[in-house]
């Protein structure tokens, strides 16, 4: 799966009524919400949007006739094979109705349009791991996790004898990260992950 690496946008006009898109990443229910009030323009007639992350989404017509509008925005986001993306399409209506076929077409592919032309990034699943080490070892531990590739050390606390660090570890590399950091120091690291 991908996702998108920055905001987008796209605007078209579709007999007289203009179609601006904005699309984004977002990881939480709450990003999307917030994605959606930034980029929603209260001076337009409509603001549909969908978003999806992992297996749940949202979409809405926003006064536009059932099944016109979000529900297309959400199948273009599906199409593309996108994940935890967000997609608004407002529209300033020009005067010409377009039929719901016109709407379907209009959100849709200005939506279309919108994420073809974004920057993309892969999506990893990843899983969240503490570990504790000396500051003997912290130099030899930096140095191994920062040559992993898609792992992130998320968080790093200072203690009495050493330093806690919180990592987000590529998923498929989890038994591996924790084998070689305990091979590393020699028994002496071992990654606490969530049960």
């Amino acid at each position: 799966m991908e996702t998108l690496a920055a905001v987008s946008t796209y605007e078209q006009d579709i007999k007289k009524s203009v179609f601006r898109a904005f699309a984004g990443p977002v990881s939480t229910e709450q990003d999307a919400k917030a994605f959606i009030a930034s980029h929603g323009d209260a001076s337009a007639n409509h603001n549909c949007w969908a978003w999806k992350i992992g297996a749940i989404y949202r979409f809405s017509d926003d006064g536009e006739p059932s099944g016109t509008a979000g529900k297309p925005i959400l199948q273009v986001i599906e199409g593309q094979g996108l994940d935890h993306v967000v997609v608004v399409v407002t529209r300033w209506f020009g005067g010409t109705l377009l039929g719901a076929g016109g709407l379907v077409r209009a959100y849709g592919g200005t939506a279309a349009a919108c994420l073809k032309a974004a920057e993309r990034k892969r999506v990893i699943a990843t899983i969240e791991g503490r570990l504790v080490c000396t500051f003997a070892d912290l130099p030899r531990v930096r140095g191994r996790l920062k040559s992993i590739a898609d792992l992130a050390v998320t968080g790093e606390e200072f203690l009495a004898d050493g330093v806690a660090l919180s990592l987000a570890v590529p998923l498929a590399m989890q038994d591996e990260v924790g084998r070689l950091l305990s091979d590393l120091t020699a028994g002496r690291l071992k990654v606490i992950w969530p049960d």
